[in-house]
Parts: C-alpha cells; sequence; structure tokens
C-alpha cells in the first residue's frame, strides 16, 4: 500500500477529474476517455501509486464507454465494497491503494463472469514497449501468460 501523500499534493499532482475520480469516487463520462477503446497490449496501474492493477488481455468491449477487464492482475491490491450511493441500483464500488477505480459487475463475458468497469482517470497506461523503461519489466510475461489465462485474480 502506498504512503499516505496530501491532499495539497495530490491535487497538485492529478487532473481535476483524476482526482475527483480517484479521492470522491466521481465517474467520468462514458466514450470520452482515453482508455475506453485502446486496445494496444501493455499494463494498466492505479494512476496515484503506480500499482500495477490489469493486463491489457483481459481487457474487452463491453459497449459501456469504460474499460473493462475480466479479471484483476492475481495479488492486485483491490478491494471490493457495497455501493448503495444509487438506492435503486445497488453496486460494488472497487478501489486501488489510490482510491475509487470503478466497480465490478457479475456480467462479465467469461469464466470469470466478472467485468471491472474502470474509469480511465483512475488508471495510467503503460504501453508493452514501455514496460522495462518504466520500471515495469517484470509484468511483461503477464501479457504473453494473461492470453492464456495464467494470471487470473482469486475471487474476492
Amino acid at each position: 500500500m502506498r504512503n499516505e501523500e496530501s491532499d495539497t499534493s495530490l491535487r497538485a499532482r492529478l487532473t481535476p477529474l483524476q482526482y475527483e475520480v480517484t479521492q470522491h469516487a466521481a465517474t467520468e463520462p462514458p466514450f470520452a476517455n482515453p482508455y475506453w477503446d485502446t486496445d494496444e497490449p501493455g499494463l494498466y496501474v492505479d494512476v496515484v501509486t503506480g500499482e500495477p492493477l490489469f493486463v491489457s488481455t483481459h481487457k474487452f468491449d463491453a459497449g459501456c464507454g469504460w474499460p473493462s477487464f475480466d479479471r484483476t492482475i492475481a495479488g492486485a491490491p483491490v478491494t471490493e465494497h457495497p455501493d448503495t450511493s444509487i438506492p435503486y441500483m445497488p453496486r460494488t464500488e472497487v478501489r486501488g491503494p489510490g482510491g475509487h477505480l470503478g466497480h465490478v459487475f457479475a456480467d462479465g463475458p467469461t469464466e470469470t463472469g466478472r467485468r471491472y468497469c474502470m474509469n480511465s482517470a483512475a488508471l495510467r497506461f503503460i504501453p508493452a514497449a514501455e514496460l522495462e523503461r518504466e520500471g515495469y519489466g517484470e509484468y511483461a510475461a503477464l501479457l504473453a501468460a494473461g492470453a492464456q489465462g495464467d494470471d487470473s485474480s482469486e475471487d474476492r
């Protein structure tokens, strides 16, 4: 987990949207965010902490306008919490070490049956070609393994 960063520092480092999404559980607009239709191979990390969370091999087009994954990286530091902020639509919030990421639903297309519907503003994408340079070289193998299902997360 991350060291606590001051609110002032977070506000200075993140865009206003990144701050609102991660720190106040806001939701970015669908189809108007950077990663909803990204299909390049790579790694998605927590925008606040840099913790690896998802690989592109587990991303799919859910038609919802947000980046969707059928699983996290095994051991990814995510937690799930009941979200009753919309009374008629109970959901499960997904939080990473930096704060709110999005929600998970039980309507995924694969054997996991899960759809992690994440906010692009809560993520940073690192293309496969830049993993080593960015300090994430050890995760390159997950891109190949992920295509075979070897890095699925445990049910939480």
